[in-house]
């Protein structure tokens, strides 16, 4: 909460620290694409992201899934460290010490700025071990190919590993519905492995995301 003392020392109130027009700042005579702190961002159009899928589909077929998941758990543990620091500097409280109304308006302005499309945190779950996110307009599901089941690894990684140190527990993440499917929004569900293991063979068979969420939770 903002005190008067805060007004009367800093002069400012802060506002959403990933608001797109303040934290996005390109130079186009230099072709730079930096954050409000001055670190570098780095735009992937989409033949980029089809050319990954492709190739490592040629390279390494069934594998595909666990390269683009491992790769996501990389980019989402410097990602989260990138949004702690931020998130302390800008406001001056620690992220734990953020009230969740705050964190989820900060995370979900942030997955916006970044391009990822929109995310919503479902809490219907949560007393039963298990965290239910939304995606919206997913880069990722758009330009992925055509299968039989949900493409969106690399997301599924970055969430597992960003919960994983935002809880301190090790957690794991799958997606139960993806928009390359043709379903409404990505699904992805994050808890302890252990606990999510039966959802991989519901997930081969197709099961709609409601399904598999009723049997993890019987």
């Amino acid at each position: 909460m903002i005190s008067v003392a805060d007004l009367l020392t800093n002069n400012r109130i802060p506002g959403n620290y990933f608001t797109t027009d303040a934290y996005v700042r390109s130079d186009l005579e230099l072709g730079l694409l930096e954050n409000r702190r001055g670190d570098r961002l780095v735009a992937l159009p989409e033949t980029l992201i089809q050319a990954i899928y492709s190739g490592l589909d040629r390279e390494t077929g069934q594998a595909t899934r666990l390269v683009l998941f491992n790769c996501g758990s990389w980019w989402g543990k410097n990602f989260y460290t990138r949004f702690r620091e931020e998130l302390t500097d800008y406001y001056g409280q620690a992220l734990a010490d953020m009230t969740m109304a705050e964190f989820l308006q900060c995370f979900e302005q942030c997955w916006i700025t970044h391009g990822w499309g929109k995310f919503k945190l479902d809490s219907e779950y949560q007393n039963r071990g298990f965290l239910v996110i939304e995606t919206t307009n997913s880069p990722f599901a758009s330009q992925a190919p055509k299968g039989d089941r949900p493409i969106c690894f690399l997301e599924a990684g970055i969430l597992s590993s960003f919960f994983s140190q935002l809880t301190g527990k090790e957690l794991h993440c799958i997606q139960t519905a993806c928009e390359s499917l043709g379903a409404e929004c990505n699904h992805f569900v994050v808890g302890l492995a252990k606990r999510l293991q039966p959802a991989e063979a519901l997930i081969e068979q197709q099961m709609p995301h409601t399904a598999i969420m009723e049997t993890l939770c019987a």
